[in-house]
């Protein structure tokens, strides 16, 4: 396809997806044209050791700087991405030349929307060198530029996949902050981030036990709710904002600070409590109750949260699975999605998914050598 053309036609496109759990790159492939999903491939998911996982949470919470360290890191990250697409590519029994396109999303490492600024680090061009596949980042910039949050962006994939099931209904990402697309019986979507996902348990459990997450919500499950603290974090103003809205993955870290006291165990009951609670407070924002809710996301792994979520929302709460979705693939799935509509430059983000001053399109095509 000639380079500017927005003819519509059938890509096969691989997402990349490194979410604000910071676990690892999810890679995913997908045969779409923008609009219809014909046909789901294989994924693959690259863990981050432990060691990466520690330098990168060194350059988060801030815009990047140009030392030589955030440059390292930053230029690991697109190798492991790198590794993520060659192994989709074989594991697809498929070559280089017979992928269209990559949705490269890159790390985010800061999301002050307040501010006019969002950062995905990860170097694309790179990409598309050591893949030789052409290559579509930086999505979020023209969102902002037009208004916008700058998150979240999978709602348009969202509501292509939902075209078969009833409507309305509330797909929930639980990645390291957590985020809704509330989808109307006739396709219109109103989207925003709900608040804490599983950033704040994460740290919590890490800085307590030295462990990463908490496995099966075993901790939390161990813990009673401090209900007058929880009361206390749901004071947040951020819940008093209207939709479309979105946050930064450490927007709620001083909510670790108040709960010093209790033990480990309270301690992961109550933000397990804090990010169940949050998603019900979101629900208060739809044009009219759904008729379930699917999770997507790690959060939807957590037995103690899913319990939770149904506790709080009184709502069949199901994991996107019970529907054929994979939701260890989705966000993947979203960005081969998104690159597809960038390529033809069809809308990514609507007023009413980021507040956005109209539907915008975006991403920056990189081509391959």
């Amino acid at each position: 396809m000639p380079l500017g053309s927005t003819e519509m036609r059938r890509l096969r496109a691989i997402g990349l997806m490194s979410g604000t759990s910071m676990d690892g790159v999810d890679a995913a492939l997908l045969e779409t044209d923008g609009d219809t999903i014909f046909s789901f491939g294989p994924v693959a998911s690259l863990p981050y050791n432990e060691e990466f996982r520690d330098r990168l949470r060194t350059i988060v919470g801030q815009p990047p700087d140009e030392s030589i360290e955030t440059t390292s890191v930053i230029r690991l990250l697109t190798e492991i991405h790198t590794d993520a697409v060659k192994a989709l590519i074989e594991k697809a029994g498929l070559a280089a030349t017979d992928i269209d396109l990559l949705g490269f999303h890159g790390q985010t490492v800061f999301h002050a929307p307040q501010d006019g600024a969002t950062y995905q680090v990860g170097d694309a061009a790179l990409l598309a060198e050591l893949t030789g596949i052409d290559t579509i980042a930086d999505f979020r910039s023209s969102d902002m530029a037009a208004g916008g949050e700058g998150a979240p962006l999978a709602p348009v994939y969202h509501v292509a996949l939902s075209r078969p099931l009833e409507r309305p209904l509330a797909v929930l990402n639980v990645g390291g902050v957590a985020n809704v697309t509330w989808v109307s019986p006739d396709g219109g979507a109103l989207a925003f981030d709900t608040g804490p996902g599983n950033a704040l348990i994460d740290d919590w459990v890490k800085t307590r036990t030295g462990a990463g997450r908490d496995q099966d919500g075993k901790l939390a499950r161990r813990g009673n709710v401090a209900a007058t603290l929880l009361a206390t974090l749901m004071e947040n103003p951020y819940f008093a904002l209207p939709v479309p809205k979105s946050l930064d993955r450490d927007a709620f870290e001083d909510a670790l600070l108040k709960l010093q006291n209790l033990s480990d165990a309270d301690g992961a009951a109550t933000l397990t409590a804090f990010t169940a609670r949050s998603v019900a407070k979101a629900a208060e924002h739809f044009p009219a109750p759904p008729l379930r809710w699917l999770v997507t996301g790690g959060g939807r792994h957590n037995p103690a949260l899913m319990a939770a979520l149904r506790r709080e929302l009184a709502l069949p709460v199901e994991p996107v699975e019970a529907v054929g979705w994979d939701g260890d693939a989705l966000e993947a799935q979203a960005f081969a999605f998104l690159a597809a509509r960038s390529r033809f430059a069809m809308p990514l983000s609507f007023p009413q998914t980021t507040g956005a001053a109209k539907p915008t399109t975006g991403g920056r095509l990189f081509e391959a050598p």
